[in-house]
């Protein structure tokens, strides 16, 4: 999505929806050893879920998670896969940090990475949610971090 369109609450709320009701990245994983994973769970929410990645010559080829998780856990990190396929890890880890200030609510995060992510723009208002709306991104940057490539 441009950057210069301005996000109104329906438009985001659409969106969280959308990746809710219909998550695009969810599923088993076909062959789990040809990614790395992780698994995230919360202990004041629902949220138990398994994320992960595939790279291959330092590109994310493919992102998937799968488990139980709350309307803003399960859209964001839907939109997280989304974000991440077709990007070297040092791009995804930018995408990663860029979301991270949004969500701590600074002002000098570049939106342009975002795309839908941005739905999630106004959740340092509601800290309860930062959790929520962080985990699959947070188990998406410790694959980055701690694992290599898959085979």
């Amino acid at each position: 999505m441009p950057t210069s369109i301005e996000f109104n609450p329906m438009m985001m709320r659409e969106i969280i929806m959308d990746h809710y009701q219909s998550p695009r990245h969810k599923g088993d994983c076909p062959a789990k050893e040809e990614y790395v994973s992780t698994h995230s769970a919360s202990v004041n929410c629902i949220d138990d879920i398994d994320l992960f990645l595939k790279i291959e010559n330092n590109v994310v080829v493919d992102a998937l998670w799968n488990g139980v998780a709350c309307t803003i856990s399960t859209a964001s990190t839907d939109i997280l896969c989304d974000l991440l396929i077709g990007k070297s890890k040092e791009e995804a880890e930018k995408i990663i940090e860029e979301y991270h200030k949004m969500i701590e609510g600074k002002d000098d995060y570049d939106p342009s990475l975002l795309d839908e992510a941005i739905a999630f723009m106004n959740t340092y208002r509601q800290p309860s949610r930062i959790h929520c709306a962080t985990i699959g991104w947070d188990a998406a940057e410790k694959l980055l971090d701690d694992k290599g490539e898959t085979k």
